[in-house]
């Protein structure tokens, strides 16, 4: 009896998170808060624009790799705002099982940069090879989320804090790259772009110290619009030419729909070993999802997130890659910027997270309204971000507290921290390794994940630390 009204608490708790110690008087702090959607968009803005540039940014590279012409680019970036658009909605508001009913913003996922990278430049297979292995990978992953409640039980809470907490280390140095301009950017740290990305910095503080009420959540919109401004009159002036791109107005559609995979001239192409590449890179993402999710919830709710949440959020992931691949673009994930931003705001509404999902949907048919977002420099998007990635820290830090400081724990802690972060700092550290490792381990998190992992397996309990 005592389990299962444990069974039934839990599943009351699945079906309303909001009831957790999150309940604030403010609606916009409650998942399923009472309020209009119209009064969510300017928060809706908020989470497109703190994830757009990172959305598009590993369609750019692929693409390049695969020496796409601008049509076909512009094809996949239209499908990249449109799946993320669709994700967002399904992590919001599930279908079945699918879904973590959690204020997730998906977005295309870096951690498959550098396979697709590969698999794209290779001229027997192109970048139908790629969407190939996004499509059944998807399928990989929406099956481990579906099935989640049966493997999650072996990953131990100082594993999962230790997966927020390289999450968090591993976009700091994205935050401060966006800060001095953007990566490979001609005039990185010039004085321009570090003076743009500090008025937007203090303009956010500043609005966030001095702003009353609800407007007060509004911090990190307010930084970007001050930003943008001056990243304008620095343009229009001369003192830095091209910091915000006219070029992305030029030869624009008025509207332009999405194409599918196999109606594009790549096709789709299954190759083996592309996709035993892809579905280890989607157990990664899978684990990246699980630390998002505890970090999200630690953040928004105060709370561990519960089974159905985490296994909802996988399947949502899954699910939408596959769809993602049959559009042509590459895999998605929960953005740990809006984390960060939910950090910040601790607005955590459906409906305000859902008109930035409806956004990134309309975008992708009117190429504009994109060149809008995609137009922001980059090193607004530093000022902005910089504190929200640290606010992911924060989080993961929390959750290795909650698990305990005991020296069994510190030392999965440290091993798998350093290993993690300090071998990907290490450039050419796996250089004669297969490609393959090179493509899963050239990522902070899975290599933190694996060492945490392995040794909250093997090492013995407390007591023998005790004992020594």
């Amino acid at each position: 009896m005592a389990a299962s009204t444990s069974s039934a608490a839990e599943s009351q708790a699945a079906e309303s998170p909001a009831a957790s110690p999150s309940t604030a008087t403010s609606p916009l702090r409650q998942l399923d808060g009472k309020i209009s959607f119209w009064s969510g968009i300017p928060f809706g803005i908020q989470h497109v624009l703190a994830m757009f540039v990172a959305n598009l940014t590993p369609i750019a590279i692929v693409a390049a790799a695969a020496s796409m012409n601008s049509e076909y680019s512009a094809w996949i970036i239209s499908s990249a705002l449109l799946v993320a658009g669709l994700g967002t909605c399904l992590q919001l508001y599930p279908l079945w099982r699918i879904g973590g009913r959690l204020p997730i913003v998906t977005g295309i996922s870096f951690t498959y940069v550098a396979a697709a990278t590969v698999i794209a430049s290779d001229p027997k297979l192109g970048y139908g090879a790629v969407i190939g292995a996004v499509i059944v990978g998807g399928f990989l992953e929406l099956i481990l989320g579906l099935t989640a409640q049966y493997w999650k039980r072996f990953i131990n809470p100082i594993v999962s804090a230790v997966v927020v907490t390289t999450i968090g280390f591993s976009l700091l140095s994205t935050g401060a790259t966006s800060f001095g301009g953007g990566s490979g950017a001609k005039d990185f740290g010039s004085w321009q772009n570090l003076a743009v990305a500090t008025i937007t910095l203090v303009a956010c503080l500043a609005f966030q110290l001095l702003a009353k009420g609800v407007a007060k959540q509004l911090s990190v919109l307010f930084g970007l619009v001050v930003g943008y401004v001056v990243a304008l009159v620095f343009t229009l002036s001369g003192l830095a030419p091209g910091m915000v791109d006219f070029s992305k107005f030029a030869n624009l559609d008025l509207v332009s729909l999405p194409h599918i995979a196999p109606l594009m001239p790549f096709g789709i192409i299954f190759d083996v070993n592309s996709i035993v590449t892809f579905a280890l890179l989607y157990v990664v993402s899978s684990v990246e999802v699980l630390g998002n999710t505890s970090s999200l919830t630690q953040v928004g709710f105060d709370r561990e997130p519960t089974e159905r949440e985490t296994a909802g959020a996988i399947a949502g992931d899954g699910l939408i890659s596959t769809v993602s691949g049959l559009f042509g673009a590459l895999p998605l994930t929960s953005f740990a910027q809006n984390v960060g931003l939910v950090a910040m705001t601790k607005v955590v509404n459906r409906k305000v997270i859902l008109s930035g999902g409806i956004i990134l949907i309309l975008a992708s048919f009117f190429p504009g309204f994109a060149a809008i977002f995609s137009s922001l420099p980059q090193a607004v998007l530093g000022g902005c971000t910089i504190m929200m990635f640290g606010s992911i820290v924060l989080a993961g830090i929390q959750m290795i507290a909650k698990a305990g400081f005991s020296q069994r724990n510190i030392t999965i802690v440290t091993l798998s921290l350093t290993i993690g972060i300090g071998f990907t700092q290490a450039t050419g550290i796996f250089q004669h390794f297969p490609q393959l490792f090179q493509s899963v381990f050239s990522n902070a998190i899975a290599i933190a994940f694996v060492v945490a992992l392995i040794l909250s397996w093997v090492l013995p309990d407390e007591k023998h630390f005790l004992a020594d």
